[in-house]
């Protein structure tokens, strides 16, 4: 039997344009941790670093968006006259970006690292919890851990702080109610992701393990050892193995 229907189905737009109060613009492509959408963000991203204009303060990305922070004034004096018309023309500099990214893009290759971890006693606080919630043993915890590789989506909340995924199913666990002091190194699960805190921190994710290496270091060239879109893979460390690459006593 075919019923006819006045009804017209369009499919969901692949983008939304939205202000971020008076001084900020993003483009979200649909708020979600999605490989493919990270990669196009990635590609927005680029875009609008090789398209940077006066005014311009900050280009931040997250997993599914790309936010461009600027100064009002400065791209009005730099020909756009008016506030109106200053987020006008930005809206139509994000959608230009959107149409000359070539939906083929890759982004540039990522880098791979292999990151120590010690889940062992202090190193690792959550980690009977973790296992107690899922029906695992701690080494079935581990070896979950370290069997992915993981993609960095995007980093943010602490200088250096990687967001990677996405976790094996047997391994997602909401974050905790309260946020406890998280030390540095911390490797947690929240969710479909997990992490590492470069700095110490108050922090809610479930923390499973803890690496010897530093994520943020000031001197460094760049000081930021992660980036969206290298990949990282875990693998076990003893606590002697831990200290012994952190440069701490026995």
């Amino acid at each position: 039997m075919f019923i006819k229907s006045d009804a017209v189905t369009h499919p969901p737009p692949l983008y939304s344009i939205f202000p971020l109060g008076d001084s900020a613009i993003t483009i979200d492509l649909g708020n979600c941790i999605d490989e493919q959408r990270n990669i196009k963000a990635l590609a927005l991203h680029d875009w609008l670093q090789a398209h940077r204009f006066p005014g311009i303060q900050d280009i931040i990305m997250a997993y599914s968006s790309v936010s461009v922070f600027y100064d009002p004034a400065l791209v009005a004096a730099s020909g756009v006259n008016g506030h109106h018309r200053v987020y006008n023309w930005l809206e139509g500099l994000l959608q230009r970006a959107w149409q000359e990214v070539d939906d083929a893009y890759k982004g540039p290759d990522g880098q791979f690292f292999r990151i120590p971890v010690c889940y062992e006693g202090e190193y690792a606080p959550d980690l009977q919890w973790v296992a107690a919630q899922q029906g695992l043993t701690p080494k079935e915890v581990i070896d979950i851990h370290v069997a992915s590789t993981y993609r960095v989506y995007m980093v943010g909340f602490l200088p250096g702080f990687p967001y990677l995924g996405t976790v094996d199913r047997r391994l997602q666990l909401p974050r905790k109610p309260q946020p406890v002091t998280v030390v540095a190194g911390g490797v947690g699960i929240a969710g479909m992701q997990t992490g590492i805190y470069p700095l110490t921190s108050p922090g809610g994710w479930q923390i499973i393990g803890r690496t010897p290496v530093k994520l943020f270091d000031v001197e460094a060239d760049p000081p930021i050892r992660l980036q969206a879109g290298d990949n990282v893979q875990f693998y076990p460390v003893s606590a002697k193995a831990f200290r012994d690459m952190s440069g701490r006593p026995g």
